[in-house]
């Protein structure tokens, strides 16, 4: 099987060093990496995504607001490691829930990056998938949702697949990239792959862990395609700036974010004026 393409456009990410352990301790102890390590572009593009914050929830995709701002999805098994990558990447303990039952968090919650007055990205932090607790017709409800979001949300702009690093893709994660697949091919929706807990895998095994999963994004790379793939440890911050970098490259242009501000000011302001008329609370607009 051929490797994939090698990615030239400036949201690609290489794949991190490889942490080796310090002599005389055990070999799952990770180096944990330093900020003084970082260059002065990851730190900026820390210090954006530090800016995360909760937007919204929806349950269903029509309750999802229609945004012009670039939209980058999380999503990854139950067990993956999701909820605390998008925690660490944010550095902050709690903005993406972590249920301590895997597979219990059904919504799609939405988080808004950038400055506050106008921000240039949204992430859709999407329910964890393949968890055994989780009675078989809520699995089908929810594969039809993930499918559904990936293949029509309009301004969804990558996708970030955590996968295990120790068990690389299973048959549940090949099905999600399936799900996205014809929109990477075309270049029309870019895909970043977290090979999560690497602090976990010695330097040999994340070599390997890599170029097993490199073997299965050949199958979705293509000339038109951006794809990336990176070790990741939040317990080691591995691949933390690699991966703050990636999605800093993805913001939307200051002018289009002060547009999109605009536009959500002006359709506050139209909800407050229904409101007063009608008496009653009214809907936001949905849309996909």
């Amino acid at each position: 099987m051929s490797q994939p393409k090698p990615n030239r456009s400036k949201s690609s990410v290489k794949p991190p060093r490889p942490v080796t352990p310090s002599p005389g301790r055990a070999r799952h102890a990770p180096r944990k990496a330093e900020a003084a390590e970082w260059s002065p572009e990851a730190r900026d593009a820390l210090a954006w995504t530090h800016s995360a914050r909760f937007f919204t929830t929806a349950a269903k995709l029509d309750q999802l607001p229609a945004s012009e701002l670039p939209e980058v999805a999380f999503v990854g098994r139950s067990n993956a490691g999701k909820s605390t990558a998008v925690n660490t990447l944010a550095q902050q303990r709690q903005l993406a829930f972590a249920s301590k039952t895997p597979g219990r968090t059904q919504h799609i919650n939405l988080f808004q990056v950038g400055p506050k007055a106008a921000p240039d990205q949204v992430w859709a932090d999407l329910p964890g998938y393949g968890y055994a607790a989780v009675d078989r017709t809520a699995k089908l409800r929810w594969q039809e949702v993930m499918a559904q979001y990936l293949a029509q949300r309009r301004n969804l702009a990558a996708v970030v697949q955590m996968v295990d690093s120790r068990h690389g893709f299973t048959e549940l994660d090949q099905q999600l990239l399936d799900f996205v697949a014809p929109r990477v091919r075309t270049g029309e929706v870019k895909l970043l792959v977290l090979l999560t807990k690497a602090d976990k895998l010695n330097r040999k095994e994340q070599a390997e862990s890599l170029r097993s999963a490199q073997a299965v994004l050949a199958e979705v790379a293509t000339e038109e395609s951006d794809v990336g793939i990176a070790l990741f440890s939040s317990l080691a911050r591995i691949g933390l700036d690699d991966a703050a970098l990636a999605l800093r490259s993805w913001a939307a242009p200051a002018d289009v974010a002060q547009r999109e501000a605009e536009l959500a000011a002006a359709r506050a302001a139209e909800l407050a004026e229904l409101q007063a008329l009608s008496g009653e609370p009214a809907k936001p607009p949905r849309g996909r």
